[in-house]
């Protein structure tokens, strides 16, 4: 049986699309519907059902996994104690991370590195949700929360500061805001109450009720935009709004939260050259921007 039909049967029981693992694949989805066709040939039946919005695991698809996943993590336990090669870091490593945080923190910071490093390949996923480890979407991840389970390698990476800002443009024509009774009749932007992500984002909460929302995004890039453009006042990480000269913190001795970014990796990938070298990198990178993180 060839083990590389068994690798993209994987990948495509973990993405549920054909274009989704040939993308974690970096190859073209016609190879991908091709290796499995090969595999449930060489098994004798399907493993996967096709459905209108992607694959579905048979049964004999879902009794498969757990046997494939025990190989290849046999796979990587070789990889891991084989000698270094003398040609740098190779192969790809993916990070899962909350959107502003990957976008603004790490993205420029990864790109020089990548650039250092010409034979290794850096996924960086930043997006408005919770990206698994269990699912293999990624290598590393950066949550808000400390994994509560499983076998991983998790350790506190940084505290962060978000404060309440608005616009000087909002505040000039609202008035100013002096104590959290001022607050009311305001307008805010906030994130959609049905879509958060994690309890960590649930700020307003401890401040104040809003009576009514400008905007509700599940993106924090695009509540930033939006309070920037004077729409109203929104609780933002520091990291994104402090170096914008057009906002202006507001009842800053009362609303300031701190929020923990947790960084976790799979216990038996932990020691591979490329996923320690980039494990390394954050905690480095993440330590030489404190005072950006903490304002």
């Amino acid at each position: 049986m060839d083990w590389d039909n068994l690798r993209f049967f994987l990948e495509l029981a973990r993405t549920g699309t054909l274009v989704g693992a040939a993308r974690r694949l970096a190859v073209d989805h016609t190879t991908v519907a091709r290796r499995i066709q090969a595999l449930e040939k060489e098994i004798g039946t399907a493993l996967f059902s096709r459905e209108s919005d992607g694959h579905r695991l048979t049964e004999a698809g879902r009794r498969l996994q757990p046997q494939v996943e025990s190989m290849e993590s046999a796979f990587r336990a070789v990889e891991s104690t084989a000698p270094a090669s003398n040609e740098g870091l190779s192969g790809l490593v993916r990070i899962g991370a909350t959107e502003g945080f990957g976008t603004v923190v790490l993205a420029p910071q990864l790109a020089l590195f990548a650039q250092q490093h010409p034979k290794l390949v850096i996924d960086l996923l930043a997006m408005p949700r919770l990206v698994h480890l269990s699912r293999r979407e990624a290598d590393i991840v950066i949550s808000l929360e400390r994994p509560a389970r499983g076998p991983v390698v998790v350790t506190k990476l940084t505290d962060y500061v978000l404060r309440l800002y608005a616009s000087k443009h909002y505040l000039a024509k609202h008035g100013a805001i002096r104590t959290r009774e001022d607050l009311r009749g305001h307008t805010f932007i906030s994130y959609v109450d049905d879509l958060l992500f994690s309890k960590e984002l649930q700020y307003l909460d401890e401040l104040y009720k809003p009576d009514s929302f400008a905007l509700r995004s599940t993106s924090i890039l695009a509540q930033h935009r939006a309070t920037a453009a004077g729409a109203g006042i929104a609780v933002l990480p520091a990291f994104i709004a402090e170096s914008d000269k057009s906002l202006r913190r507001v009842l800053p001795d009362e609303a300031n939260f701190t929020r923990t970014f947790w960084m976790s990796v799979p216990a038996e990938t932990r020691h591979l050259a490329r996923v320690k070298a980039v494990w390394d990198f954050l905690k480095e990178t993440v330590e030489a921007q404190r005072d950006v993180l903490m304002a």
